[in-house]
């Protein structure tokens, strides 16, 4: 059984606004975001194999400026995005007229869009986005709430660890400024138990785990077994 929903927007106004501050660099391949496009094609091709996006009705939670979005329409997938930052979306907007991608972007929280739109999606995405929601489990429900019975839930984010510490911020925020310093607050990231606890909250059951690992000698981002870090999660609604 799926959680009820809160309808209060579970946004932190100070996290929309540090990421509306950036938004016109979005799809520059060298800008703050140069992690994000690193990783784009991983994360795309790593839910392309588990579902198969051609055809699939997709809704991305917390799209940003349309990097993911775009990436799954290109594969066929009915994509629609939704954020909160009115700036990013209009980035993710001006992007389509160079791509020629299709996407429908909306601004409209995942609790709102769950409401009007529940059970309409094939597959539901959030990545990286909820290390920076005041309430996780609040999205999570939304997510087991658009998604059909038997539908697929993606899910990635930050674990809690000293280790995770030392490399997303330490590393990755003050020594090798691959992301702007104060992206992350480690008090927000998320154990892999606990994100599984909050999933079968929300009725959703773990279909597998995956690890995302970066090595500051290659700078190449890689999919494996070590979750000690970043991780993505692959959670079906319980029928």
């Amino acid at each position: 059984m799926n959680a009820p929903l809160q309808q209060s927007t579970n946004a932190d106004p100070a996290e929309v606004q540090k990421f509306s501050d950036l938004a016109h660099r979005w799809w520059d391949p060298n800008s703050e975001f140069k992690p994000l496009h690193d990783i784009n094609p991983l994360r795309t091709g790593w839910i392309d194999q588990a579902i198969g996006l051609n055809g699939k009705k997709i809704i991305d939670i917390g799209c940003g400026g349309g990097l993911l979005s775009e990436a799954m329409a290109t594969e066929g997938a009915n994509v629609t995005g939704i954020d909160l930052s009115d700036k990013a979306l209009g980035v993710a907007k001006l992007h389509l007229l160079e791509s020629g991608a299709k996407v429908d972007y909306r601004h409209i929280a995942a609790e709102t869009m769950a409401a009007e739109h529940p059970g309409a999606f094939d597959a539901v995405t959030c990545l990286e986005m909820l290390e920076h929601v005041p309430d996780p489990q609040q999205t999570i429900d939304a997510c087991a709430q658009l998604v059909k019975h038997g539908g697929d839930v993606f899910l990635s984010t930050l674990n809690r660890n000293p280790k995770a510490y030392l490399f997303a911020i330490i590393g990755a925020e003050y020594i090798l400024n691959m992301l702007p310093k104060g992206t992350h607050d480690y008090a927000k990231f998320i154990k892999p138990a606990e994100l599984v606890r909050m999933a079968r909250h929300a009725g959703l059951d773990l279909v597998s785990m995956v690890g995302m690992s970066y090595n500051p000698l290659t700078k190449v981002y890689s999919l494996g077994n070590d979750t000690s870090v970043n991780y993505l999660v692959h959670l079906r609604r319980s029928v």
